[in-house]
């Protein structure tokens, strides 16, 4: 079923609902001008004939209250409808009133001021020809305003003063609230598209590496499995030197974990191809990636901090969410290494309807001047430069996000994703 774009700060739509609530200031304001005018000021208006013109303003507020509530999407004609209800309902009231004589037939150009920021160029001059029309109608044919003893003797001058300072508060609050409505859409609306455009570029950087990785681990498998062929039989062979017999056992050992990464990465890729979370406690799942990371870097000191009631807190895991913690600490290792440590920190901590994860080193820190990782870029020597590419990525991919900063010790990354996704029953 179709959805009304409520995103969008401009459109038929957003146009639509702005109008139906002005179309309720306007309802109190004339009723207030109505009462003033005929009960205060004694000026003698037709009362019942303005007073039914805003009775019919107010059913045709309740319509237009029930239209944008309905699911089906309002089209521009539907738009350009309500403004010329609106236009109708004011050059009526405008009749009655003084005509173009009147200091609020301004207000003929709001509609078409808002038409201009979110309808086509063919329902603004509608809009505007509907103006237009309703304008010239005032300028000949009219009810004029009636004398009295506040009036009488500039003939009218001053209320026409004080209704040209009040129309002019009306429109400037108008006119200065929607500019800025709209200059600040636009801004949005640019940042959005740099955010997109930067997403997009390292999506695709991503995609390059991924097909690099996959052709890289088919190419792999061959090599793999012939020195997996032929190791034995060297050991064999030299089975009277020991210290050969030594390398040559670390080198089978180096080979079956080359091809078990290899058989985790094809797994990972059909995971992510199939969209199967994974269900497992917290608890299990820690222990599975630390156990992973002490294979990958047997020299790291980690030091974990879970508080004991998360411990069997249901997992959702979606594919990729082990790789990201993988490499930032990973990463934290690298960075720790700077300053001749191996010190990191992994702490599992639930915030509200979040829960994060903070990864610690005790490394130099971020640079100074706050720059995003760059795909492709490292700032070790012996990095990729796509550890936090990657984490980052899958964050978003989560709805979540990953956050960077230094702290007294070191740098600190919290990649933090809402309970929603990555729990069961949360």
């Amino acid at each position: 079923m179709p959805q009304h774009p409520l995103n969008q700060p401009f459109g038929p739509f957003a146009l639509t609902r702005t109008l139906a609530w002005l179309r309720l200031c306007a309802i109190a304001g004339q009723s207030m001008a109505v009462m003033v005018c005929s009960w205060w000021m004694h000026i003698d208006i037709p009362t019942l004939s303005l007073l039914l013109g805003i009775d019919l303003l107010a059913v045709f507020a309740v319509f237009a209250a029930w239209r944008i509530s309905q699911p089906w999407p309002v089209r521009e004609w539907e738009t350009v409808c309500h403004i010329v209800a609106d236009t109708l309902v004011l050059g009526y009231l405008l009749y009655f009133t003084g005509g173009a004589r009147n200091p609020f037939v301004t207000l003929l150009l709001v509609p078409i001021a808002l038409s201009a920021a979110a309808l086509s160029g063919r329902a603004i001059l509608a809009v505007a020809a509907t103006a237009g029309a309703a304008y010239f109608v005032l300028l000949r044919w009219y009810v004029p305003l009636p004398m009295n003893e506040l009036t009488l003797n500039d003939h009218g001058f001053s209320l026409h003063v004080a209704g040209m300072g009040v129309n002019f508060g009306i429109t400037a609050v108008l006119l200065g609230f929607f500019i800025n409505r709209l200059a600040t859409a636009v801004r949005t609306q640019q940042q959005e598209v740099q955010r997109v455009r930067e997403r997009a570029l390292r999506d695709e950087g991503i995609m390059a590496i991924a097909t690099q990785a996959a052709g890289a681990a088919h190419e792999l498998n061959t090599p793999l499995s012939t020195m997996r062929t032929l190791l034995p039989e060297l050991r064999r062979e030299h089975a009277s030197d020991a210290t050969l017999d030594e390398d040559l056992a670390l080198l089978e050992g180096q080979v079956e974990r080359c091809r078990t990464i290899l058989r985790e990465m094809v797994a990972f890729g059909k995971a992510q191809l199939s969209q199967e979370s994974e269900r497992v406690t917290l608890a299990t799942f820690i222990h599975g990636c630390l156990k992973r990371f002490q294979l990958l870097r047997p020299e790291a000191e980690l030091e974990l901090h879970v508080p004991p009631q998360l411990d069997q807190l249901v997992l959702r895991t979606p594919p990729g969410l082990r790789h990201a913690l993988l490499n930032l600490l990973n990463n934290a290792v690298d960075a720790s290494a700077l300053r001749d440590s191996n010190s990191v920190t992994l702490e599992v901590r639930r915030d509200g309807t979040w829960l994060d994860w903070i990864v610690r080193d005790r490394g130099p820190g971020f640079a100074p001047t706050g720059a995003r990782t760059i795909l492709g870029e490292s700032g070790k020597q012996s990095g990729l430069g796509i550890g936090l590419a990657l984490a980052e990525a899958t964050a978003e991919r989560l709805a979540g996000e990953l956050i960077t900063r230094n702290t007294e010790y070191g740098a600190e990354m919290c990649l933090r994703l809402p309970l929603s996704t990555v729990s069961e029953g949360a």
